[in-house]
């Protein structure tokens, strides 16, 4: 059955549809229906079933026979090592991880915080948890301490798992003092912090609060799966709110796991036993949906890599780690490829590795730009799949689906939307637009399972932010349109479409542009104030190493190629080259930062960023064509 068959099934009743995926997963009690809609338009999923996802991630597989197999790859370039844990490994030690727990008082319901580097520790901390039906909500190793302490007192956790250090190309970054501060200034106190001592750094222990790893798992007995209900938070996942204030993300158990077992054939094309890797984070939502749950779930080898694109040791690093072991679907952030492709324009270092085992390079994040997409094809020679998803979403919205049918690739568009989503554009008035017109991308209500369920404590800020805007709809915060092929086009977030002169622009059309320039590695443009037409865009520009033709040189024609490709209706005049973007730790460009500096008004350090001296230089660069004052 291709795409659109199963598309037109799911949409005739998704009530069928959803039991049908069910019935793939491991339950204690099967849920009666799928779609719980007594509380609507606050939905959820196989609420009445009873299930627990440590044994549907790791116990099932080794039931099965395949306790043997590699659940976990460890890669670090950074320690210099590689090693691999078994499915049969991985249980004895999530379920005597889980038992310790349970010895200090963790159980069903209780919160902990993770707080720890990519290495498997975390994954078994995260599968611990959800072994006891505990809730973990994983925060970014090394995150500030102050932001750490706004996710304690929101979630109040009874215990904090969290490692000594994290490793980074040229330095330590030392967690436990962050910790110990974040615990000083949280309102909420935990029980215990259970450190994991890396012997790169053994950090000082606090006396009848922390407990060592290894030494509080000694002589416990190990836990076994405590069955959770279907509507059982799984997780909660912190993301910026707008406010400033942190929105945590709620995910719960039953949809979760019915979601990404039926995603990880149909969109990734995996079976039981090959190799998966998303080079992400486990602090960020496709190291939770990627790196951890879905591979395991399905019974895959999942790679957990700890190191950069560029620097560990050098731009091959990623070919190096495909080929070592024998990565299947490769999954990574386009800006990570524009870091590789900058280095490694001719794309040499991936010559020097047999990437024959290699299917699939699959894309998501921010928007993909084709050039970088091209690069990719090109040197890898397999399909290069653009997909589109959120944290809220916690799976594909819009994807390519490999393993129901191939479909024609549209650069530019993450294809099609997935069952479960019903997209439609809407203009500022909640009515649907045509095909080809930019407007505000929503979801037809209800989401599908694995999408949030509301965010945690907080009801109200979940309605008010995503469901009033647009009666009935989920509104993503995305602007774009659909092609008359039924392809989806993400243009910008809706804030980032500016208005020059009445006209409505996609800031994401401009960078397509930009980046087609041969010496241009990576861009991006906002719109500043302007007194006469409102808006006014500006570009900035990354050039490729080694590009060694005069700055005003390639401003002047990437000027002249804005006004072939999108006209003089952009009113694009300026640019300025930097030596690098201001981005968070996931790979986001922080545009929303550049305009309040640029604009000159008021602006606060984003907690997610992944080096903050980057906005000195960009306030520099600003101040040379008279803004920033």
């Amino acid at each position: 059955m291709g795409y659109r068959e199963i598309y037109a099934q799911w949409k005739a009743d998704p009530e069928a549809f959803w039991m049908q995926q069910a019935k793939a997963i491991d339950w204690d009690r099967p849920p009666s229906r799928a779609l719980n809609a007594d509380r609507a338009p606050i939905y959820e999923w196989f609420s009445d079933g009873l299930v627990n996802t440590c044994w549907n991630a790791v116990d099932r597989h080794v039931e099965a026979g395949r306790g043997d197999q590699l659940a976990i790859i460890h890669d670090s370039p950074v320690t210099h090592l590689r090693r691999g844990i078994t499915y049969r490994d991985l249980q004895k030690r999530v379920a005597s991880l889980a038992g310790a727990l349970r010895a200090k008082g963790v159980t069903k319901g209780d919160r902990v915080i993770i707080y720890m580097p990519m290495i498997p520790e975390a994954l078994e901390a995260m599968l611990a948890c959800a072994r006891l039906g505990a809730i973990h909500s994983v925060v970014f190793g090394g995150f500030a301490a102050n932001e750490l302490a706004v996710r304690i007192d929101d979630c109040q956790p009874k215990a904090i798992i969290a490692a000594s250090c994290g490793i980074e190309p040229s330095r330590i970054v030392h967690y436990k003092p962050l910790l110990d501060a974040a615990i000083d200034q949280a309102s909420h106190k935990p029980d215990f912090c259970v450190i994991f001592q890396r012997e790169q750094e053994v950090a000082k222990l606090t006396e009848g609060r922390d407990v060592a790893w290894h030494a509080f798992q000694y002589g416990v007995e190990p836990a076994e799966c405590v069955p959770v209900e279907g509507n059982h938070p799984a997780y909660i996942l912190y993301t910026s709110g707008t406010t400033g204030a942190p929105k945590g993300v709620i995910r719960a158990t039953g949809g979760h796991l019915v979601a990404l077992n039926w995603t990880m054939k149909a969109i990734y094309d995996m079976d039981p036993g090959e190799v998966f890797w998303a080079a992400s984070d486990v602090g960020w939502v496709v190291g939770h949906s990627y790196i951890c749950y879905a591979p395991l779930i399905k019974g895959c080898t999942t790679v957990v890599f700890e190191g950069k694109p560029v620097g560990t040791p050098d731009a091959g690093t990623f070919w190096r780690v495909i080929a070592e072991n024998k990565v299947k679907t490769f999954f990574t952030a386009p800006t990570a490829l524009r870091a590789i492709k900058r280095d490694d324009p001719g794309g040499e270092f991936v010559k020097e590795y047999n990437l024959k085992h290699l299917k699939y390079c699959f894309l998501a994040g921010e928007r993909a730009d084709p050039d970088t997409i091209a690069w990719a094809e090109r040197n890898l020679n397999v399909p290069v799949i653009d997909h589109w998803w959120q944290t809220e979403t916690g799976w594909a919205i819009a994807a390519n689906p490999m393993g129901i049918e191939p479909l024609a690739v549209k650069h530019g568009s993450p294809s099609v939307p997935m069952p479960g989503y019903d997209i439609q554009v809407l203009d500022e008035g909640g009515h649907p637009l045509p095909a080809g017109k930019l407007g505000a991308i929503t979801i037809k209500l209800p989401l599908p399972p694995g999408n949030l369920p509301g965010l945690w404590q907080a009801e109200e800020r979940f309605r008010k932010s995503y469901l009033t805007q647009f009666p009935g709809y989920y509104e993503t915060g995305d602007a774009g349109y659909i092609d008359e092929d039924g392809y989806l086009y993400i243009m910008a977030r809706t804030d980032d479409v500016i208005n020059v002169a009445g006209h409505r622009l996609s800031t994401g059309a401009m960078e397509e542009v930009l980046a087609s320039h041969p010496d241009v590695a990576e861009c991006a443009v906002i719109g500043v104030a302007d007194a006469l037409k409102g808006q006014s865009p500006l570009g900035f520009l990354c050039l490729n190493r080694g590009a060694t033709r005069p700055h005003d040189e390639v401003v002047t024609e990437c000027v002249k190629l804005m006004r072939e490709r999108i006209g003089p209706v952009a009113d694009f005049k300026r640019a300025l080259v930097i030596e690098r973007l201001p981005k968070t730790r996931s790979g986001k460009i922080l545009r929303g930062t550049m305009v309040k500096i640029a604009d000159g008004t008021e602006w606060k350090m984003p907690a997610t960023i992944d080096d903050p001296a980057i906005l000195d230089e960009i306030a520099t660069a600003l101040k040379t064509i008279g803004l920033a004052r």
